[in-house]
């Protein structure tokens, strides 16, 4: 089952302003906001400066709704038109791997479904119609 589905908002860096922004435009709270230097170090993988204060994952509270934000990493090229995207939480890893499964069908995997450190199963995918979609199992470990 799933549990909710959120837009997510991508940006180029600017994320930590484009919070406090919407904050006062939309008299919004923040539930929470993760950087990148929150991240546990990976020896494999050095975080370079200029990613660290980068925004990882935030959340905004409108009302009774949410949306969610995130910077890109450094040098990541940001498409005009594709700040915006769908992220769908569900329950458990099996109700995921279904949805991913099928919103991938004629479409493109950007991430295949993974453990992280915030989900036990979270993946990207570009539908046949263009539109990305993030898949993150259990709603709590993603906010």
């Amino acid at each position: 089952m799933s549990t909710g589905v959120y837009a997510y908002i991508t940006m180029d860096g600017t994320g930590k302003e484009a919070i406090d922004f919407y904050k006062n435009a939309l008299d919004a709270e923040v539930s929470g906001v993760q950087t990148f230097g929150d991240l546990p170090e990976n020896p494999e993988f050095a975080l370079p400066d200029e990613a660290k204060n980068r925004v990882l994952h935030a959340q905004v509270q409108v009302g009774n709704t949410y949306f969610m934000l995130s910077d890109t990493f450094p040098d990541q090229p940001l498409d005009t038109g594709s700040q915006v995207n769908v992220c769908v939480t569900l329950e458990n890893v099996e109700k995921s791997e279904s949805v991913f499964e099928k919103l991938k069908v004629d479409g493109k995997v950007l991430m295949p479904l993974q453990e992280t450190h915030w989900s036990p199963s979270y993946g990207q995918v570009k539908d046949k119609f263009g539109i990305t979609w993030q898949i993150s199992t259990n709603l709590q470990e993603c906010m």
